[in-house]
């Protein structure tokens, strides 16, 4: 949701209508007309057309024969991109694929984007329960996944308390912890343990567990390695996950060292 008081006095509205009209066309995967393009996005019809024309052109979305359009094929370039941005170096995403077919865990990288706990790297195992919600970009939850504790636990409580108050504690199950007195006598536990933990937390029957890969000054440079497995698992090998985490993390706190 954008801040109406923090639109900057520069605003190019152009442009930020051209991003409204993507996003529209981006949530409806059977596509949108021009007409109700702009009955969503708030604009005149005129105005949508040449915003959606120009779109059409740069390819970011496409034209049907039916008349709606639909994103394109540039905004999976875009999104490409940006999970090689997030991953980093080859090095740490070649650590990720070997954790994950050593294991047979998903594995996860995390860190603060824009000050917002988002996932940024993603290699999935076998043995894993598939989450559809966490691919890079995910940022949502961090009060309900293990990677989001780790990192939300670099903050002061001060700073805890605003980001959890912007941004809510939504229960995604019947565990998740919603009050902020047990969040944080769980991250307390998860700082004793020196790996957190979460049960449950984000979907039954998964659990996942996340230590620190490289702590910084800057939030935006901490980094968080997490991995996903069935909850089951978890009650019976907490120490060797744990183990195998810090092993990874390790090899991946090196290849970001190589990080130009």
């Amino acid at each position: 949701m954008r801040d109406p008081l923090a639109e900057p006095s520069d605003l190019i509205r152009s442009v930020s209508r051209a991003l409204r009209v993507l996003e529209a066309v981006g949530r409806a995967p059977k596509g949108l007309t021009v007409k109700q393009i702009a009955r969503r996005c708030e604009l005149t019809v005129a105005t949508t057309y040449h915003l959606v024309r120009t779109l059409a052109y740069e390819g970011y979305v496409i034209r049907r024969e039916d008349g709606t359009y639909i994103v394109g094929l540039e905004v999976a370039d875009r999104y490409r991109e940006l999970v090689t941005a997030f991953r980093g170096p080859p090095a740490v995403g070649e650590s990720l694929r070997r954790a994950a077919s050593d294991t047979g865990y998903s594995h996860y990288l995390g860190r603060f984007v824009g000050g917002q706990v988002a996932v940024t790297a993603v290699a999935e195992g076998p043995r894993s329960p598939y989450l559809e919600d966490l691919v890079p970009g995910f940022d949502e939850g961090a009060h309900a996944t293990a990677l989001g504790k780790a990192l939300l636990a670099t903050l002061t409580p001060e700073q805890r308390f605003r980001y959890l108050r912007e941004y809510g504690m939504r229960p995604f199950t019947s565990a998740t912890l919603v009050a902020s007195d047990a969040f944080e006598a769980d991250l307390a536990a998860g700082d004793r343990r020196g790996m957190h933990l979460e049960l449950g937390q984000f979907r039954h029957g998964v659990a996942c567990a996340a230590v620190l890969v490289t702590p910084d000054k800057d939030m935006e440079r901490r980094v968080v390695l997490a991995c996903a497995l069935p909850a089951a698992e978890m009650m019976t090998s907490a120490r060797v996950v744990r183990a195998k985490l810090l092993a990874v993390a390790r090899a991946v706190a090196d290849g970001l060292a190589t990080e130009v």
